[in-house]
């Protein structure tokens, strides 16, 4: 009896944000703010500091950065039309394809764009490939938070109905809920626990660099513990349909990441599989001592 008194005495959290900004005539959506803030901190503190110091300069980083982020935003917002059971309003409705302003996007998605991008563009500027790839999962861990914020706006991320304090509860009427969700109920904010759930790994993927693991460690860290969290945290995940075994989308290619893709990708690091080659600068950087290079 405790329990209920106490959620009563709490309440839950109420939303009344209009997830657009309206500036005269000028809309602009929370989401894609809150996207471009994440790609800002998450270059500028997570992967400048990370490939700098390996040879890789800042031009050449944005350059790489740019065309992982347009080909990771396209696989992500394709790989969430395709699972959608109303595929065929947005075949008959292109734009919608791509209108990401709409909420949703599958990370998965752009982890697979991203990582196949990351490692073309290695491969084009004669670095290595698993260099790119942990720039590009730093970015993930440190920019995916940041963008999560304005899925928690939209309420387009959404588990089942909760009393617990720190439910969610809409009540703007232009707030983004998709047709499992309602104004005026309260959910488990499932956008909030993956943010959450990619902090840890963040945690996890820095102190593993820290201890001066080789290149490629972290990315291959970074596959398995995604899919562990997407297989915990679509449990709390009522915004998206449930396909086979009473799974989601993303729990199912959880699995398959977990049993195909992660020992694929251990096996091919172990055995020092890489199509490309460090640059001249960057074997230079690694044989300079830090403070040589400070000055």
């Amino acid at each position: 009896m405790v329990i209920p008194a106490l959620n009563a005495a709490l309440g839950v959290i109420r939303i009344d944000i209009d997830p657009v900004i309206h500036i005269g005539s000028l809309s602009v959506h929370w989401y894609g703010v809150m996207y471009a803030v994440a790609f800002l901190i998450a270059f500028r503190f997570g992967v400048l500091p990370h490939v700098q110091p390996r040879g890789i300069d800042r031009g050449l980083a944005e350059r790489m950065l740019v065309w992982t982020i347009i080909f990771g935003l396209l696989g992500a917002r394709l790989f969430y039309v395709v699972q959608q059971p109303n595929l065929g309003d947005y075949l008959r409705d292109p734009i919608r394809i791509v209108a990401v302003w709409e909420g949703g996007m599958a990370f998965f998605g752009a982890i697979i764009a991203g990582l196949a991008t990351a490692a073309v563009l290695a491969w084009r500027n004669h670095i290595s490939m698993w260099l790119a790839w942990d720039a590009a999962v730093i970015f993930a861990v440190v920019g995916q938070p940041i963008g999560r914020i304005g899925n928690v706006i939209n309420g387009d991320i959404l588990g089942p109905q909760s009393n617990l304090p720190w439910a969610t509860e809409y009540v703007n009427p232009h707030a983004v809920l998709q047709s499992c969700c309602h104004l005026d109920i309260a959910y488990q904010p499932s956008g909030a626990y993956e943010a959450l759930g990619t902090v840890v790994i963040g945690v996890i993927l820095f102190a593993l660099r820290a201890r001066g693991v080789r290149n490629g460690a972290l990315a291959v860290a970074y596959v398995p513990l995604y899919a562990i969290s997407q297989l915990v945290v679509f449990q709390l995940r009522s915004s998206e349909p449930v396909l086979a075994f009473g799974l989601h989308q993303a729990q199912l290619t959880a699995i398959v990441m977990l049993v195909v893709v992660s020992p694929a990708v251990y096996l091919v690091w172990r055995h020092g599989f890489d199509t490309t080659k460090t640059t001249p600068e960057a074997q230079l950087a690694a044989s300079t001592p830090a403070a040589e290079r400070r000055n």
